[in-house]
């Protein structure tokens, strides 16, 4: 369940008219990554790069409007009750995906905060083929599950972002 928790994280998001959403940015997360930005890109925009999040089963429909389907658990499949649906508000190859959450898990601990955040992962070129990956997550609320999950997920996006900086570790 915590490799499940960590890998959401960076896909986490949805309005919702039930929890007030905080204005601007709610928390960033950053990390340099040890390959180009064309490496980069196909971990959040192809099926097979998204397992690179911990996702054991991923389906990446690259479009707007496209859904993202996940799931971290070995003993599913996709489209079960533990499938996360994501849904793609927009993007920019290779720079920039916007996504929200349409369906969590079944046994997602936060049953209400998942339906207001956002997240916007970008990709900005470094010299000496790096890149720095930045996570900005938007929108999460003021009451009590809201904080209680973007507390957790400060902490996930970060440990996400070390998946892809392993990824590509030694790879050069």
């Amino acid at each position: 369940m915590t490799r499940f928790l960590l890998a959401f994280a960076l896909v986490l998001s949805v309005l919702s008219p039930s929890t007030p959403a905080a204005d601007g940015i709610s928390f960033v997360n950053e990390g340099i990554v040890t390959a180009t930005i064309d490496e980069v890109w196909p971990v959040f925009a192809t099926s097979q790069g998204y397992k690179t999040l911990g996702s054991n089963f991923a389906e990446v429909d690259l479009r707007v409007g496209g859904i993202i389907r996940s799931r971290y658990g070995k003993d599913g499949v996709l489209g079960d009750a533990e499938t996360i649906e994501t849904l793609i508000l927009a993007y920019e190859p290779p720079t920039m995906i916007a996504t929200r959450i349409r369906k969590v898990p079944q046994t997602f601990p936060f049953k209400e905060a998942w339906k207001a955040p956002w997240t916007v992962v970008t990709l900005k070129p470094l010299d000496g083929g790096r890149t720095l990956v930045r996570a900005a997550s938007l929108g999460y609320g003021t009451d009590e599950e809201s904080v209680a999950m973007r507390k957790f997920f400060e902490s996930g996006n970060q440990q996400v972002i070390a998946l892809v900086q392993k990824h590509f570790a030694g790879s050069r």
